[in-house]
């Protein structure tokens, strides 16, 4: 059995997680509310404030959604209860990013300001003018977040200029006088 999918998700007070149908699953917490969708082949039960979720074959598609359903659902119980956070940095002369409204309004060397527009549920600050955070309840979508902004302008392989995640290391080329 998997380790990961055999282990037991306990819920903090305030967390309840409801059995919509099979595949679906509610999570609603302090931070508001998660919808969690995973294989109706699976066997989720709650019982005094404890997740279980039970696979019913030793089949391939089985096993590999049996971890996968349960990380889910503890990503969701983690969401309400605590939220998720990315970091990310801006290195290059000149770059910086700032807050218009809700949305994340980036100078990174274009000929004009690239702006993001955070989805619903998603919160972005630019808390330094080289600094940005990327928080909300849905993992997913917080990661998803990140990485498009990170995809504006990914970090240069020669200078290391660009937007990065926080603690990322960028390993630089050497460059032409390497050649001689």
């Amino acid at each position: 059995m998997s380790r990961i999918g055999r282990s037991p998700i306990n819920l903090p007070k305030g967390v309840d997680v409801k059995i919509v149908e099979p595949g679906k699953a509610t999570v609603k917490g302090s931070k508001g509310s998660l919808e969690v969708v995973y294989s109706p082949r699976l066997d989720v039960s709650v019982d005094d404030g404890v997740v279980t979720v039970n696979r019913p074959s030793d089949n391939r598609n089985d096993r590999a959604q049996h971890g996968l359903a349960r990380t889910l659902i503890n990503n969701a119980v983690l969401g309400v209860t605590e939220g998720f956070e990315k970091k990310l940095e801006i290195h290059g002369v000149g770059f910086r990013a700032q807050n218009k409204g809700q949305n994340l309004e980036l100078n990174v060397g274009f000929s004009h300001n690239v702006t993001i527009e955070a989805p619903q549920g998603i919160t972005i600050q630019a808390t330094e003018p080289t600094r940005i955070t990327v928080s909300g309840i849905d993992k997913h979508l917080v990661g998803q977040v990140a990485a498009n902004i990170r995809a504006v302008r990914p970090p240069d392989s020669y200078h290391g200029k660009g937007v990065r995640y926080a603690g990322e290391v960028v390993r630089l080329k050497a460059g032409k006088t390497a050649a001689r």
